[in-house]
């Protein structure tokens, strides 16, 4: 037994034996035994560690280092267009929601020489003419401009999503109508989106039709009141306070409140809904266009028309954008509002979608759906 072990391989411990390979303890450097009295390990740390660090900061110095300054809105804006072309869409939606909750305008586009004032009609209902205007008005708002609302519509839905006060009784569009009341004593602050007045409509305003039979220039009213407000008008005439967007939330009919708005305005927004049957209205809305153009405001013209609801999933909503595109060329927006929960949620809440939730896609398509309203008005 003792021959057999003795013929194997030997694994003595020895002096006679080879060192452990890759063992730290015997790298170079490293302390071995007879090298001299060995070093304290603490002192060994504290020599290497500065040995490492480029410069030495003391802690008083780093506490007191002076903290940034804060921007300011503008410069905030400013960085966010610098780098807007560059986001991903979700690092645009983030950057929405947040500018909207810190009340700071995405963009400071530039504003129109005299007052747009735009007339929001379709006499088919469910179209998404009251949902254009609060959430168009709203981010135009985001847009740096200046934004008045009058709603028209008895039921008051526009009032409802901007927040305002309609119970029966409050002063609104009907005491414009009716009594001729002055705008500036009528129009509300929205308490959501700074540099945005509303008109509010009561219940009272659907007999406004039948009180205003008897009265002379009776589609006059709305117009002679916008004429008068000291904030409607050019920049000389009006000044730096102005108005820079009127919209008319008219009622799903072409009855005198929406032949009132037709006088009135100079510009005309037309919601279609992509589905068939929206189509089939818009012939008898244009024909009222024309009459009205002929004989009481030759200055109107239909300038803009939004494609709303939109489902890219279907071929109906294709080729119903496909066919209005064709039949009125560039006063369809290229943005077109795709179908939301989120805009429809919004009222239910008081809001409107772009503070409601800035980052959805609702709201990012009316944000883009008004800059092009905006850049189209300054190139024109």
């Amino acid at each position: 037994m003792t021959d057999s072990l003795g013929a194997g391989p030997e694994f003595s411990t020895g002096s006679g034996s080879d060192p452990e390979r890759e063992s730290p303890q015997n790298a170079p450097g490293y302390p071995q035994e007879g090298d001299g009295p060995a070093e304290p390990m603490e002192e060994r740390v504290s020599r290497e560690t500065s040995a490492s660090s480029p410069t030495d900061v003391p802690r008083e110095t780093s506490a007191a280092a002076t903290p940034p300054t804060p921007m300011t809105a503008a410069q905030l804006a400013e960085r966010a267009a610098a780098f807007d072309d560059d986001l991903t869409p979700l690092a645009r939606a983030a950057q929405a929601t947040v500018m909207v909750r810190a009340g700071i305008p995405q963009e400071q586009l530039a504003r129109p020489a005299e007052t747009r004032v735009f007339v929001v009609a379709n006499q088919k209902g469910g179209v998404g003419k009251t949902t254009s205007t609060v959430n168009l008005a709203a981010a135009l708002t985001q847009l740096g401009q200046r934004v008045l609302v009058i709603d028209l519509d008895p039921q008051g839905n526009a009032s409802t999503a901007l927040n305002i006060e309609h119970r029966q009784g409050t002063p609104s569009s009907y005491e414009l109508l009716v009594d001729g009341a002055a705008i500036a004593d009528l129009a509300r602050p929205c308490p959501d989106a700074a540099g945005l007045w509303v008109v509010p409509a009561t219940i009272d305003l659907a007999g406004a039709e039948i009180e205003l039979v008897s009265v002379v220039a009776r589609e006059q009213r709305l117009k002679k009141a916008l004429d008068a407000h000291p904030r409607i008008g050019s920049a000389a005439t009006a000044g730096e306070d102005r108005f820079d967007y009127v919209f008319i939330d008219c009622p799903p009919s072409l009855g005198l409140l929406t032949l009132n708005a037709l006088v009135a305005g100079a510009e005309m927004l037309i919601p279609i809904q992509a589905e068939y049957y929206a189509l089939e209205g818009l012939g008898q809305l244009l024909a009222t266009v024309d009459m009205v153009r002929a004989h009481l405001n030759p200055q109107l013209a239909v300038s803009t028309i939004v494609l709303t609801m939109y489902d890219a999933r279907t071929r109906l909503a294709a080729g119903v954008a496909h066919e209005v595109r064709e039949h009125f060329g560039d006063q369809v927006l290229k943005t077109a509002i795709p179908r939301s929960v989120r805009v429809s949620e919004a009222p239910s809440y008081g809001q409107t979608v772009m503070t409601y939730d800035p980052g959805s896609p609702g709201a990012l398509s009316y944000l883009e759906a008004a800059r092009e309203i905006v850049t189209r008005g300054s190139l024109s």
